[in-house]
C-alpha cells in the first residue's frame, strides 16, 4: 500500500525528478499491486488491449492506492522470457478509473501469439498470453474459441475457468453476468424453490454505487482460477443484467417505483465499474451518455461475429416479467430488443459478403420455448428472453432466411441448450446456449422437467444442466460446439469433461448431436 503522503514527501525530496519519475524509481508497494491479475481483450489484426489494475489492498475502497495518477510500464514480447520485446511504453493508472490500465497495443503481426506484462513501483506482474486476429480477408480454414459467463461467486467454485485457461483458443466470448449484484443471505431459494446453500459469501450489500460495484469485482477477481483464465486467454467481453441489476433494461429498474433518473445513476456506476475491470477499448470508456458496446469482429474469410447488446435499448419485459403465461403484450408492434440503431447496424453487417459463417454473440435465448414442466394450462415463457418480443424477433429471423450460415451464441439460462431457429416453418439458424460457470450450483445431467421441455419444443435437440463452458470449432464445412462440463462446483477437485459435440453443416440450418 502507498499513501499520498509518501508521494508528496518523495516529491519534496527530489523536486527536479517529478512525481512520475519518483514512482518509477521507488519501491513503494508493501503488497503486490497486481492482485487483480492481468488480461487481454478486443483483439485486432495488429494488436489488442492489455489490462491491469493497481490494487495492493483490493478490498479497500480505493484498492490501497492514493488518489493520484500513477504511471505503469508495459511490454509485449514474442517469447515467454521477454528477450524479444516488440512493443512497450508507459500508461497512466488514473484514480478516476480505479487505477485501472487499458493499453491499446498496435503494430503487431496478425494471427499470432504474444506475451505481455506490467511493472510499477519496483513490482512486476505475471506474464499473460494474447493473440491477434488474422489479417482482413485472409484465407482461414479453422478457428477455435470459447464461450463462457454467468459466474455467481456464491453458487460455486470456478473450476470451469481452470479448465478454460488450459484450452488453446483464439479468443473467449464472455456473454455477461461477470458479477452478481445481490447481497448474500442464507437460504436463498434455488430454481426448485427450496433453500439453496451458499458455497461462498458475497461481501457487502446490494450494489448501488461505484464503491459497491468495485468491491464486488475485486472479490470475484480474488479467485485465482478466474485470474488464470483471464491471463491466458484473449476476451471479447459483453454484459448482461447482473452487472447492474437482475432483469434491468434500458433505464427501467426492476425495483418498482424507482424513477428512471435514479436508476440511471446506479447504471452509470455499474457501467463504469464494468469498464474498469474489462479489457476493452477507450471507445467504451464511461461518459455522460453510455457509449454503445455492440461491436463486430472478422476472422479472415471464415467468420463474421456481431457482439450484441440486448439490455441497453430494450423495452420493458411483457406480462409482468419473469417466467409468465403468454399474454397479448408479447405481440406489441413497438417492442424493441436491440433498438432501432443497433438493429439497422446488424442488418447491414449480415449483408456483408465474403465470410463463410455469420455469428450472433449475445445474451438471452432466441428460441421461443414453452417452459411448462408440469400441468400448467397455459404456455409459460421467459419474458426476459427474445420470446417476449415477437416483433423484433420475427424481423431478425426473417433477415436470416437464405443466409444458411448463421450460428447464434447465447448464455443466461444456466443450462446447455442447442436447437433450431425458425422463420415460420423454415429453419434459418442454429442456437447454442452455453451453461454457467457456477450459477445454479452443481446441477445434474438433466434438470427435473427437462423431458417435458424437450417434448413440448421439437426445435430443441439437446439439454444439459451441468456447469461449464463451450468450445467452438469452426471449419469451412462444419461448425462444432463441444459442451464442456464440470462434475461439481460445490467443493474443490471438480473434473472437466466433454459432455457432447454438437455439429452444424455449412449451408444448412440443421444440428446433429454426438
Amino acid at each position: 500500500m502507498i499513501s499520498r503522503r509518501q508521494i508528496l514527501a518523495s516529491a519534496a525530496a527530489l523536486p527536479a525528478i517529478g512525481a512520475p519519475a519518483i514512482v518509477r524509481a521507488q519501491n513503494w508497494f508493501r503488497a503486490y499491486p497486481f492482485s487483480m491479475g492481468i488480461t487481454s481483450g478486443d483483439p485486432a489484426p495488429d494488436g489488442f488491449v492489455i489490462w491491469t489494475k493497481l490494487a495492493p489492498d483490493p478490498m479497500d475502497p480505493h484498492g490501497g492506492m492514493p488518489i493520484a495518477p500513477i504511471p505503469v510500464s508495459w511490454a509485449v514480447a514474442t517469447d515467454t522470457g521477454f528477450k524479444s520485446i516488440v512493443a512497450s511504453g508507459t500508461a497512466t493508472a488514473w484514480p478516476e478509473l480505479g487505477h485501472s490500465v487499458h493499453v491499446e497495443v498496435t503494430g503487431l503481426q496478425p494471427d499470432r501469439t504474444y506475451w505481455y506484462r506490467f511493472e510499477c513501483g519496483g513490482r512486476r506482474s505475471i506474464r499473460g498470453r494474447a493473440r491477434t486476429m488474422p489479417a482482413p480477408g485472409a484465407k482461414l480454414d479453422s478457428l477455435r474459441f470459447g464461450v463462457a459467463g454467468c459466474q455467481n461467486y456464491e453458487d460455486g467454485l470456478y473450476t470451469a475457468f481452470a479448465g478454460l485457461a488450459r484450452e488453446d483458443l483464439a479468443f473467449v466470448f464472455h456473454y455477461g453476468d461477470f458479477i452478481y449484484e445481490a447481497e448474500s443471505y442464507a437460504g436463498k431459494p434455488g430454481f426448485t424453490g427450496l433453500p439453496s446453500p451458499k458455497v461462498r459469501r458475497h461481501i457487502g450489500q446490494d450494489l448501488l454505487d461505484i464503491a459497491d460495484y468495485r468491491l464486488r469485482y475485486a472479490q470475484y477477481l480474488s479467485d485465482y482460477d478466474l485470474q488464470s483464465a483471464r491471463s491466458w486467454q484473449t476476451w471479447f467481453p459483453t454484459f448482461d443484467d447482473h452487472e447492474v441489476q437482475n432483469d434491468w433494461v434500458s433505464d427501467i429498474s426492476q425495483e418498482k417505483g424507482t424513477p428512471a433518473e435514479m436508476f440511471r445513476i446506479r447504471k452509470a456506476a455499474a457501467m463504469q465499474a464494468w469498464y474498469e475491470y474489462m479489457p476493452v477499448r477507450a471507445a467504451l470508456r464511461p461518459r455522460p451518455e453510455m457509449p454503445p458496446v455492440y461491436r463486430a469482429a472478422r476472422y479472415g474469410d471464415l467468420l463474421n461475429i456481431d457482439f450484441l447488446d440486448t439490455r441497453s435499448f430494450r423495452t420493458d419485459q411483457p406480462c409482468g416479467g419473469g417466467f409468465a403465461a403468454l399474454c397479448p403484450e408479447t405481440g406489441r408492434a413497438d417492442a424493441q430488443m436491440l433498438g432501432a440503431e443497433q438493429e439497422k447496424w446488424l442488418a447491414a453487417n449480415l449483408a456483408r459478403p465474403g465470410s463463410r459463417w455469420n455469428c450472433l454473440a449475445q445474451q438471452v435465448m432466441m428460441m421461443a420455448l414453452d417452459r411448462r414442466t408440469g400441468d400448467e394450462p397455459q404456455k409459460i415463457f421467459n419474458s426476459d428472453s427474445w420470446a417476449g418480443y415477437d416483433a423484433p424477433r420475427e424481423r431478425l429471423l426473417a433477415r436470416l432466411k437464405g443466409l444458411n450460415n448463421v450460428v447464434v451464441l447465447t448464455g443466461d439460462e444456466h443450462q446447455n441448450f442447442a436447437g433450431l431457429l425458425y422463420d415460420g416453418d423454415q429453419p434459418v439458424a442454429v442456437e447454442f446456449v452455453a451453461t454457467s460457470i457456477s450459477s445454479g450450483g452443481n446441477g445434474s445431467d438433466l434438470r427435473p422437467g427437462s423431458d417435458r421441455i424437450m417434448a413440448a419444443n421439437p426445435q430443441i435437440r439437446f439439454i444439459n444442466d451441468q456447469r461449464g463452458y463451450h468450445i467452438c470449432e469452426v471449419g469451412r464445412e462444419s461448425w462444432t460446439n463441444h459442451v464442456m462440463v464440470v462434475d461439481q462446483v460445490g467443493l474443490p477437485g471438480g473434473t472437466v469433461s466433454k459432455r457432447a459435440s454438437l455439429t452444424v453443416p455449412h449451408g444448412e440450418a440443421n444440428l446433429t448431436v454426438g
